[in-house]
């Protein structure tokens, strides 16, 4: 993938979230913000928005008669392989530098696009992105294909439950400690949430985490106990297309060999999808003791989940 190169053939802005962008020759980008004057620039995550050039002259052969900018994308590309792109991948085009986020997003109301075709392309090809480094890009600009920076293995995201965290009245040590961990141990950790111990709040973050952001690793920390209040495993188990009871059955086993209360953890590990998901207790000390257990082998089951790595059969 590394170096191949594709063409801008549109650029598109609008001032108003929810509207048609409209066609420009060239648009300036602000690192960490996006497109200036764009109503979809902020600091958040899909600062930019790409679409395929052959995906949109496919729709339109089937009598879509979609301009650049219906679909609300700033950037339509020709030339690159983005079945290939990932979240992590980086595109260079001039000064400018791209880093893709997200692969696809929900639709949550039907456009006059989907009532005219019955679908929509941006839920499979929508391909959305931050801004490292800005600068001025133009229509007919080359755009190179650069692979994941170094250290993003695989990304993560750190979910503390916490009453009292969420509401400041407690210092968050567990989830600082996970994202150091994380981060020594090369994960690039791209979301950290401190909520508080909501069961349906937790389910909408876990799917947005694994649906719109692809992350390969949630960890959450917390709520994961006897009280009433402790709902970690319910919403985790709920939003799960496969279990993966392991790596939660080796934790407790071992944390039984420091303390016997090791056995009132409910904490689960599941998949969903591409995603694998492992629930740790609510301390920092319990935290520490269980990513001891488990961390040096996450990243095999990572690579089987992801196709990127053989069985995990012994030799």
């Amino acid at each position: 993938m590394s170096n191949e190169a594709g063409i801008i053939r549109n650029i598109c802005i609008s001032l108003t979230k929810g509207t048609a962008k409209s066609e420009v020759p060239e648009a300036r980008l602000i690192a960490d913000w996006g497109i200036e004057h764009d109503a979809h620039a902020g600091k958040w995550h899909r600062q930019i928005s790409l679409l395929p050039q052959d995906k949109i002259a496919g729709f339109n052969a089937r009598g879509a008669g979609v301009i650049p900018g219906d679909f609300g994308e700033n950037l339509i590309v020709e030339g690159i392989d983005f079945t290939a792109i990932s979240p992590g991948v980086r595109l260079v085009s001039g000064d400018c530098v791209l880093e893709i986020t997200q692969i696809g997003k929900k639709c949550h109301s039907h456009c006059a696009i989907f009532k005219k075709m019955g679908e929509c392309i941006m839920p499979r090809n929508g391909i959305f992105a931050k801004v490292i480094k800005g600068g001025i890009i133009r229509k007919g600009d080359r755009v190179t294909v650069m692979e994941k920076k170094e250290h993003t293995g695989y990304t993560a995201a750190v979910i503390t439950m916490s009453d009292k965290g969420a509401a400041g009245q407690r210092e968050d040590e567990s989830g600082r400690f996970l994202r150091e961990r994380l981060t020594a141990e090369k994960y690039d950790v791209i979301e950290y949430l401190l909520l508080p111990d909501d069961e349906e709040m937790l389910k909408r973050e876990l799917i947005r985490l694994a649906d719109e952001r692809q992350v390969n690793l949630i960890i959450t920390t917390g709520g994961t106990g006897f009280s009433q209040r402790d709902i970690t495993p319910e919403a985790t188990l709920a939003v799960a297309t496969r279990n993966a009871p392991g790596i939660a059955e080796a934790i407790r086993a071992e944390s039984l060999r420091i303390t016997r209360r090791a056995m009132l953890s409910r904490a689960a590990s599941v998949i969903r999808n591409e995603t694998l998901i492992v629930n740790l207790p609510g301390s920092r000390k319990a935290v520490e003791e269980c990513l001891d257990v488990c961390l040096a082998e996450l990243g095999h089951g990572l690579g089987i989940l992801l196709g990127r790595d053989g069985e995990c059969g012994r030799e």
